[in-house]
């Protein structure tokens, strides 16, 4: 039977939200526990954002509870529980209780004692007006999760007495049922030890067997995917951890859409007109502010001369009175009967009309310095205007010369025009500063001299992902390598965090005891990991996460990125292609954000992963009928570095146990320029 699904209203209390929504975050994520971790139980319907004020607080939440058009299950506040002279919200809420909830209170208290000793600072406030449970949490997004994540399981049996459903049909079954319903149950481990109850989701196991690809044994797993709440939590050690991911596996696409929903939107800056503009996108239209060219200028060597169209012709044999060439000043005005001699994007003289090009003209006399004297003009067919750029015949003034959403590109034609009219700034959409991160105490640095001690590993996945990065146009710090701890990797992201916008790491997000980056970014950094797992081979454990941060200049919230990237270096390049890429280039609002797709013609058999859709890495290039061939880079086990040596495509293969054939029409990411026949290129290996 499906669930009940009960409406949940969220209280932001916070007089800087109030006065600017954008500085929240918890809303955000609390929002988020409802959605992932709320078995499909709850709808969130509205959220409001009110003032450390007890009228307005009250107010609030009585169009919640007292209106029976608009009633909610849930209403949960955050912020105002603290000792500060403005914090109201206790005083607020328990006036307006029918009935107290103080266990659940309690519940949440001791959820928080075990993170920090301060969270017996907090005052929470649970109970029950009219038929809707109302529940205070802290203001701070990490202690709000936590506080509510403590006692979620529990709200959908609170809210369903409270809103009057029968007692005795809800604990039919006693507690053993009601715990089965909630999704927890004691653990026998637990009982047989220590005595102290722990919880977790109940699983069942099923077989799925495996197999390999390629010819490369394949990691084989013998039990189906569990469903759990949250990553591991580093404290309960080894043996407590999930034995397989509490992770839905998303598709590719779904995984793109969670990352465009979480990505902030793009920030603008002014910067200096310069070469460190490339590949940033004007989020201003720009006005020239002068003509170009600003004065009457001649597009030849030749002589300046006055014509008109009913005057006299101008063959014959003229003096040359003066000289304009490209060095700024004035030149005498040219009278009728006179030339002067001039230079490519010299001004013309004031008076003439035309420039006579110095191949239809003969000297015929000099000065004694040997100056040109007279000049004989060999045709009459001159016409006015003839060989002159015109004022503002390339840029008129209060001409738009670039608009919003155009990109500053390597090849230098919008520098080249922002220069020309002598722009100096120019606002653009900030690209974001990336930070990358290894992780493992078997990584070591690639320029490690000597041989390696068993075990260690040189890190590949650092300089490459770097050197990708700084290709794209992008900002990007060295964070180095971080240890296996919990309390080294959460030392490590706090420190970039006051560095970076987006945060890419390496290792460390599979299922063995040291992947720690899930845990440590939920129970450590109060992040939200919007996916854990994606159903592509490689790169199944990628995981996305955003992480709240205050800006300490500001005093704002924001949300930082961390894209965790497996440590298998084919499974980091391919997945820093398909997910980081097109959120940098969001963030930075270049479009389009995604790679470019192309249809291209299989050059031999291929075949396709029989579980999960396959990204092939290969060599595409033109063919001489015009389509686009590609081959395989060879085996594409995802630590093998060499399968990326080459590679410009990623073949989008569905999950098949059938062969792709040799002419077979498949669609693929570019990740390179596609330029020489195959023939060119290096052979693919000998392991397809």
């Amino acid at each position: 039977m499906s669930p009940t699904i009960l409406k949940a209203a969220i209280l932001i209390i916070s007089d800087t939200a109030f006065l600017d929504p954008l500085t929240d975050t918890t809303g955000d994520i609390l929002r988020d526990v409802f959605h992932i971790d709320g078995r499909g139980q709850w709808e969130v319907v509205e959220t409001k954002i009110v003032p450390d004020n007890i009228g307005q607080i009250q107010r609030a939440v009585t169009q919640w509870t007292d209106q029976l058009d608009v009633a909610v299950n849930l209403v949960v506040t955050s912020g105002g529980t603290g000792f500060a002279v403005k914090d109201k919200t206790p005083e607020a809420i328990t006036p307006l209780l029918h009935k107290q909830a103080s266990g659940l209170t309690h519940g949440m208290l001791a959820a928080s004692l075990t993170v920090t000793p301060f969270a017996l600072m907090a005052r929470p406030v649970a109970g029950v007006r009219n038929k809707t449970l109302i529940i205070t949490l802290p203001g701070s997004p990490k202690g709000a999760k936590e506080n509510l994540l403590a006692v979620l399981a529990l709200l959908p049996h609170a809210c369903l007495q409270a809103a009057g459903a029968d007692s005795r049909s809800l604990h039919a079954g006693g507690v053993k049922k009601l715990e089965q319903d909630a999704g927890i149950a004691k653990s026998a481990a637990a009982s047989a030890g220590s005595g102290q109850a722990h919880y977790h989701h109940s699983h069942d196991h099923s077989h799925n067997h495996q197999h390999s690809h390629g010819g490369h044994s394949a990691p084989v797993a013998h039990t189906t995917r569990l469903l759990h709440p949250r990553s591991n939590d580093p404290k309960e050690g080894p043996s407590r951890r999930y034995r397989s991911s509490p992770y839905p596996m998303l598709s590719v696409d779904e995984a793109t859409a969670l990352i465009a929903a979480n990505t902030p939107a793009p920030r603008t800056v002014k910067t200096r007109v310069s070469e460190n503009l490339v590949g940033c996108t004007l989020a201003e239209a720009v006005v020239a502010p002068e003509s170009v060219p600003a004065f009457r200028a001649s597009i030849v060597d030749g002589y300046a001369v006055i014509v008109s169209w009913d005057g006299p012709s101008t063959k014959g044999v003229f003096p040359v009175v003066s000289v304009s060439n490209a060095r700024p000043g004035e030149t005498p005005p040219l009278q009728p009967g006179q030339i002067a001699r001039i230079t490519t994007g010299a001004p013309l003289p004031k008076g003439a009309t035309s420039v006579v090009m110095v191949e239809d003209t003969v000297l015929t006399s000099t000065t004694e310095t040997n100056e040109e004297k007279e000049v004989e003009i060999l045709t009459d067919k001159v016409k006015p205007g003839e060989n002159v750029r015109e004022i503002g015949s390339d840029i008129q003034s209060g001409e738009i010369i670039l608009r919003k959403g155009d990109e500053i590109t390597a090849v230098g034609g919008e520098l080249g025009l922002l220069a020309s009219v002598g722009i100096l700034e120019a606002v653009v959409y900030e690209r974001p500063i990336v930070g990358v991160l290894s992780t493992g105490d078997e990584i070591v640095p690639h320029d490690k001299t000597g041989e390696l001690r068993l075990g260690e590993v040189r890190d590949c996945n650092r300089p490459t992902i770097l050197a990708a990065l700084k290709g794209w146009g992008f900002e990007t710090i060295d964070l180095g390598i971080a240890s296996d701890t919990s309390n080294a990797l959460e030392e490590a992201l706090r420190a970039a965090f006051l560095r970076v916008d987006v945060i890419v790491t390496t290792g460390g997000v599979s299922m063995g005891e040291l992947d720690l980056l899930k845990p440590t970014i939920e129970h450590g950094l109060g992040g939200i990991i919007h996916f854990g797992r994606v159903n592509m081979r490689p790169g199944k454990p990628t995981t996305f996460a955003t992480v709240p941060h205050k800006d300490s200049a500001t005093g704002n919230w924001t949300s930082k990125l961390v894209f965790s990237l497996p440590g298998n270096p084919a499974s980091a390049i391919t997945t820093l292609h398909l997910f980081v890429l097109p959120a940098l280039r969001r963030a930075a609002n270049i479009e389009p954000a995604s790679l470019p797709r192309a249809r291209v013609v299989l050059d031999h058999d291929i075949l396709p992963d029989p579980q999960r859709p396959e990204y092939h890495r290969a060599l595409a290039a033109f063919h001489s009928d015009g389509s686009i061939r590609a081959r395989s880079t060879g085996g594409q086990r995802s630590s093998r570095v060499g399968s990326l040596k080459g590679a410009n495509a990623l073949l989008c293969l569905p999950a098949s146990p059938d062969i792709c054939g040799k002419g077979s029409i498949v669609d693929a990411l570019l990740i390179g320029r596609v330029e020489r026949s195959l023939e060119q290129r290096s052979p693919y290996g000998a392991e397809v």
